[in-house]
C-alpha cells in the first residue's frame, strides 16, 4: 500500500504492496495482493484497476487526498508496507518464514460479517483469504481469514483481521500472526520507539534469550530484532528529524517486534538497498510469545491502527508520553 498525496506518513496497509524503503515516498507497502471480482460491488471511494504485470489493483481513496493501494509481483514476497505474517511468525515453525499469507492473491469479501468502526467516513476494503490445495499440504487446516482496510479521513490507517476455524474434522489449530509494519523514517540514528521501556523482550540475535529492556525509551545504533513481551495497546514512535509521532494502537497482539537490519544484513538482503535500513524501522504488533489457538467455530481477532501526528519533541511542544497516554 503507498499514499499518493498522502499527508500522513504510515507505512500503509495490508492488502498492498511496496515502495521501496529508498524513496521518498512517505509510506510503503506489502502483503496480499486483492483479486478485484469483477461482480462485486465497491464501496465508494474504492477504485479496481490494473497495477504493475497486469494484475488486478485496489486503491482506497481519502476525500482530503490519502490513497492506498495494492500491487504484487508473485511469487515472491513483498518487503515494505504491512505484509501478513500468518499462520507463522518468522521461522517458529515448520513452515517458511512468515507464513504464506502474505503471498497469496486474496478475493473481495462480498459478504463481510460485521467490522465495527470508529467513524463512518472511513473508506474501507473487505478482503477474504481461504486455503489452497496447496496450502493444505503443508498446513491441513480449514480456515477463513477476514480483512478490512480502513482509510480515515486524516489518513489514518486501521487492519482489523479475523480468522476463524472452519475444520469439519473437530480438530483444532494454533497459529502465531503479526502485522510486519514497515514506517518510513527520515534517519534511523534520530529515531526513538517509545511504550516499550522496562518490559522483557526475546533478543533473536541472541538465540531469542530473555532479556528486560534497559532506559526510558529505544534508539538505534546497531541491528535490532527484538520481540517484546506483554506490551501496552498503544507504541508511540518519534522522528526527531521529521518532527512527527507515529502512533500504533493495537487490540488482540500482545506482542510487538521492533527489527532494522543496519548495514552488513542490509547488503546481504536482495531486495534491499545498501542504504535503506536508515530510512525504515519495523514495528510489529503480533501475537508469538503464546501461539493462538482455536477449536472449529471459534473466531480470532486482532487491530491494528495507525496514525500521525505533527510534534516537536526537541522544543518541547509535545510531550511524547501524552501521546501513549491520550486518545
Amino acid at each position: 500500500m503507498s499514499s499518493d498525496k498522502a499527508p500522513n506518513p504510515i507505512a500503509a496497509s495490508a492488502a498492498v504492496s511496496p515502495t521501496n524503503a529508498s524513496s521518498n515516498t512517505t509510506t510503503g507497502g506489502g502483503g496480499p495482493a486483492a483479486v478485484a471480482n469483477s461482480n462485486v460491488s465497491l464501496h465508494p471511494g474504492v477504485e479496481s484497476c490494473k497495477g504493475i504485470n497486469g494484475l488486478d489493483k485496489l486503491v482506497l481513496h481519502d476525500p482530503r487526498g490519502s490513497s492506498a493501494e495494492a500491487i504484487f509481483k508473485p511469487p515472491k514476497a513483498i518487503r515494505g508496507g504491512i505484509p501478513l505474517c500468518f499462520p507463522q511468525f518468522s521461522n517458529l515453525g515448520p513452515l517458511d518464514a512468515h507464513g504464506f499469507a502474505r503471498n497469496r492473491f486474496w478475493s473481495i469479501d462480498s459478504d463481510p460479517s460485521p467490522f465495527p468502526t470508529n467513524s463512518p467516513n472511513k473508506v474501507f476494503i473487505d478482503l477474504i483469504l481461504k486455503p489452497t490445495e496447496e496450502d493444505m499440504k503443508t498446513w491441513p487446516h480449514s480456515y477463513e481469514f477476514r480483512l478490512r482496510v480502513a482509510l480515515g479521513p486524516g489518513g489514518d490507517l486501521t487492519l482489523i483481521s479475523r480468522i476463524r476455524n472452519t475444520n469439519t474434522d473437530g480438530k483444532p489449530f494454533t497459529f502465531t500472526f503479526a502485522y510486519h509494519t514497515y514506517f518510513a523514517v527520515s534517519d534511523i540514528s534520530e529515531v526513538r520507539v517509545e511504550g516499550l521501556e522496562t518490559l522483557d523482550y526475546l533478543d533473536n540475535l541472541q538465540s531469542r534469550k530473555r532479556c528486560t529492556e534497559q532506559g526510558d525509551a529505544i534508539t538505534f545504533e546497531s541491528e535490532v530484532d527484538k520481540i517484546y513481551l506483554s506490551t501496552p495497546t498503544k507504541i508511540a514512535i518519534l522522528d526527531h528529524e521529521k518532527k512527527r509521532t507515529f502512533v500504533i494502537r493495537k487490540d488482540g497482539l500482545p506482542d510487538a517486534v521492533v527489527w532494522n537490519p543496519w548495514d552488513k544484513k542490509a547488503k546481504a538482503l536482495t531486495d534491499f538497498g545498501d542504504d535503506e535500513y536508515k530510512h525504515m524501522l519495523c514495528v510489529e504488533a503480533a501475537a508469538i510469545e503464546k501461539p493462538i489457538t482455536l477449536k472449529p467455530g471459534e473466531e480470532w481477532r486482532g487491530r491494528q491502527e495507525l496514525s500521525a501526528v505533527p510534534s516537536s519533541y526537541c522544543s518541547g511542544q509535545l510531550d511524547p508520553r501524552k501521546v501513549l497516554q491520550g486518545s
